[in-house]
C-alpha cells in the first residue's frame, strides 16, 4: 500500500513538476509529498478506526482492568501495543485520545506512546534480517522499557495535569464517571451510531493537527534533502563520550519512523558508528524529533512535552553509553 503513495510522489515530483531525483530539492519534495499523503491517509483511517472500536469497548471493564490492581501489567500491555502496532507519534494521537478519553491512566497511556515509534512489526523483521536476532532483541527491550519507565514516571508526576484542556476534560469526565454507568447507558450502540461518533471524531481530530502534519513534514524533508551524506559518520565514528550525547542532539530536527531509520542504522555500523551512538541517533530521529513534538503539542501542553522530551533525551544518551562500553567488551 505504502508504495502508492511513492509512485504518486514520483509522478507528481519527478515527471510534474520536473525535479531530478538527483538533487537535493528533488529529493526534500519527493520525502514531502510521500509522507504528507501517507501520513494524512494514516491518520484519516487510524481516527475513525480506532474512534468506532471505542464506540463498541467496555469502557469500564477496560478502564478497571488498567487502572486497579493490575496497573503494573497495565504499563507492560501498554507498552506491549505501542510496539506490535505500526504507528508513529502522529498516527498515535487518535489512540492516546481514545485512552484518555476512556480513563485510563496517562502512565499507561505514555507507555504505549512512547513505545509505539520506537518499535514496530516491520521495523523487527528489518532488524532480523539486517542485524541478527541478539541485535533485536536488544533494540525490542530498550524500546519497551523506556516506555514503560517514562510511564510510570509520568504517573507518579500526575502528569493529566499537562493535557491540553479538551484532553484533560475527557480523562477527568471519564474518571468521574467510573462505575457510574446505568443500563441504558451502557447499551450496545448501533452501526450507525457508531459510524457517526468516528466520523464526528475524525473531522474534529484532523481539523486540529493536519497543519502540523504539513510543518512537520516540510521540516523533516528540508533536512532530509539538504544535511550531507556521509557527515553523521565522518564527526561520530571515533566513540568519544560526547559523541552519544551529540548523536541525540542531531538526531533532534530529523524525521523519519522506525522502519525508515533500519536502513539508516545498518549504514552506519557498516560505516564504523559505534552501536551506542548509532542507536541513540535513530532513537532520537524516531521518538524525539521536532516534528514529532510539534504534532504532539496538539494534546499536551509544554510543560509535559518538555518533560518527555528530558525523559526521552537522558534513556537515549545514557543508554548509548553501555551500549557503547558493552560492544567494546
Amino acid at each position: 500500500m505504502f508504495s502508492s503513495f511513492a509512485r504518486f510522489a514520483d509522478w507528481l515530483v519527478y515527471q510534474q513538476l520536473g525535479l531530478s531525483p538527483e538533487t537535493q530539492w528533488g529529493t526534500a519534495w519527493h520525502f514531502f509529498v510521500e509522507d504528507v499523503t501517507k501520513i494524512f491517509a494514516l491518520l484519516i483511517v487510524m481516527i475513525y478506526v480506532v474512534s468506532f472500536i471505542r464506540a463498541a469497548m467496555d469502557v469500564e471493564r477496560a478502564r478497571g482492568y488498567l487502572a486497579g490492581r493490575h496497573r503494573v501489567l497495565g504499563y507492560l500491555l501498554g507498552s506491549s501495543f505501542g510496539a506490535i502496532t505500526p504507528f508513529c507519534s502522529c498516527s498515535s494521537i487518535p489512540v492516546f485520545l481514545g485512552f484518555t478519553s476512556a480513563g485510563i491512566p496517562v502512565g499507561i497511556t505514555m507507555a504505549f506512546l512512547l513505545t509505539s515509534p520506537l518499535i514496530n512489526e516491520v521495523a523487527v523483521l528489518l532488524l532480523l534480517g539486517l542485524m541478527g536476532w541478539e541485535f533485536t532483541i536488544i533494540y525490542v527491550l530498550v524500546g519497551m522499557s523506556i516506555g514503560i519507565l517514562g510511564g510510570v514516571l509520568l504517573d507518579l508526576m500526575r502528569a493529566e495535569r499537562w493535557l491540553q484542556p479538551f484532553a484533560a476534560k475527557a480523562y477527568q469526565q471519564a474518571q468521574e464517571h467510573m462505575g457510574q454507568l446505568d443500563v441504558e447507558e451502557a447499551r450496545a450502540l448501533s452501526f450507525q451510531e457508531r459510524h457517526a461518533f468516528a466520523k464526528a471524531e475524525t473531522q474534529d481530530i484532523f481539523s486540529r493537527v493536519w497543519k502540523w502534519v504539513i510543518i512537520g513534514v516540510g521540516l523533516g524533508a528540508g533536512l532530509h534533502g539538504f544535511v550531507p551524506e556521509g557527515w553523521l559518520e565522518s564527526h561520530l565514528g571515533d566513540g568519544q563520550w560526547w559523541s552519544v550525547p551529540a548523536a541525540v542532539a542531531m538526531g533532534i530536527p530529523l524525521y523519519s519512523n522506525a522502519t525508515g531509520v533500519i536502513p539508516v542504522m545498518e549504514s552506519l555500523l557498516l560505516k564504523g558508528l559505534p552501536v551506542g551512538t548509532t542507536l541513540a541517533f535513530c532513537m532520537s530521529t524516531v521518538a524525539a524529533s521536532f516534528p514529532e513534538f510539534i504534532l504532539l503539542k496538539q494534546v499536551m501542553q509544554w510543560r509535559l512535552l518538555a518533560l518527555i522530551f528530558v525523559i526521552l533525551l537522558l534513556s537515549f544518551t545514557v543508554m548509548g553509553w553501555i551500549f557503547n562500553v558493552a560492544f567494546a567488551l
